[in-house]
């Protein structure tokens, strides 16, 4: 937990979910000088006021007394500004939360852009929102020097109108955008979709839905390629997870190989349970159902409730890197499994999971391997 002093307030703000072993900071000098810049320049917040992409919450929170709309892909984004809000004592209904895949205000007046990680979800955010933006829209977007590039700076510039940059302060920049009438962007290229290559079992063939901002979005990357290859097989009535499901490839493939398994997808990124939900329905016979989860890991997963947990875990969190993610997964998967259960663990080498899960299960077994990647599997006892 840390403090945030800008001129509408000092703020104690938190990543969610809080972990007094994490110590990455709930904001970051992009937020400070987005924060700074719209004090000097004093643009009129009385309108519609879209925050989009705000990480944990800090610009919602700084700005609440403006009841800005904060748009986000993020589930834990939302919970870390409701935190936040509370946290300073603001009233929680004074920011209005919107999901990626919701529709965006058609009116807006200003727009703050934190710059994501991925390029894609920049597109597509930027064409969801443009018809909402006017001639006298003020648009500023913010991020650290590392996150904004000429390819950056274009998207804007091909869906919004011309844009510049500021100076670099403290490693952070901002992006200054005018929005030009004249423009007529072709529509958003997202979701992509893609067939699976012929040598990944079950679900070799299949076609898979990727809607912006999933990881590989456009290919099957080898660390799934080689999960897909070496699942268990299983017959009989099984409740499946698919954690961190991403476009939800593995957990069809698992639906795939035994019909009697009954698959529940979980991510905390509102476009990759969207992109699972498509992926599932078009190549799972009708008549099976899934479910389908946004949220933080299994902590909607009752305890002892499931046979196989499936996990491809994400090791950064925007720019950082952490095994933090990983292992409030591998925890939770405990937690939720059946006496027996089995959880299924692909990832690189390097991060060293097989220690992780030897301290959580009391052993794991490597089930397949190649020169980068690792499948693993442990059992609860």
């Amino acid at each position: 937990m840390n403090r945030l002093s800008t001129s509408w307030g000092d703020y104690t703000l938190a990543r969610f979910p809080e972990d007094p072993r994490d110590a990455l900071r709930a904001w970051d000098a992009a937020d400070e000088y987005l924060l700074r810049r719209l004090d000097e320049s004093a643009p009129d917040l009385s309108g519609t006021l879209v925050v989009l992409g705000d990480r944990w919450g800090a610009l919602a929170t700084s700005l609440a007394a403006h009841r800005p709309v904060q748009i986000t892909d993020s589930f834990l984004a939302q919970r870390a500004t409701l935190a936040n809000l509370a946290r300073s004592g603001a009233d929680p209904g004074a920011v209005r939360m919107l999901s990626a895949r919701d529709t965006p205000p058609a009116r807006i007046d200003v727009l703050l852009v934190r710059v994501p990680k991925s390029l894609a979800l920049l597109e597509d955010q930027l064409h969801r929102l443009a018809p909402g933006i006017h001639p006298e829209t003020v648009i500023i977007g913010a991020g650290m020097v590392s996150e904004i590039h000429t390819s950056t700076l274009r998207l804007f510039e091909r869906i919004i109108g011309p844009t510049r940059t500021s100076l670099a302060v403290r490693k952070a920049r901002l992006i200054f955008c005018t929005p030009d009438p004249a423009l007529a962007p072709a529509p958003s290229p997202w979701p992509l979709r893609y067939a699976l290559p012929a040598d990944v079992g079950v679900a070799s063939g299949r076609t898979v839905t990727n809607h912006a901002g999933i990881f590989c979005a456009d290919r099957l990357d080898i660390g799934t390629r080689l999960f897909l290859g070496s699942l268990p097989e299983r017959v009989g009535p099984q409740k499946v997870v698919d954690l961190g499901c991403g476009n939800g490839v593995v957990g069809t493939a698992a639906a795939l190989a035994n019909p009697r398994a009954s698959v529940t997808f979980v991510d905390e990124s509102f476009s990759a349970v969207a992109s699972a939900e498509a992926t599932y329905r078009e190549n799972v016979p009708t008549g099976r159902e899934a479910e389908f989860l946004v949220g933080d890991g299994l902590s909607e997963i009752p305890d002892g409730s499931v046979d196989l947990v499936l996990n491809n875990p994400p090791f950064h969190s925007h720019r950082a890197t952490t095994d933090t993610t990983a292992l409030r997964m591998f925890t939770g998967a405990r937690r939720a499994l059946r006496p027996g259960g089995e959880l299924w663990v692909v990832g690189n080498r390097h991060l060293g999971y097989h220690q992780r899960l030897r301290r959580i299960f009391g052993g794991c077994q490597v089930m397949a391997s190649d020169p980068k990647f690792v499948v693993l599997r442990a059992v609860k006892r």
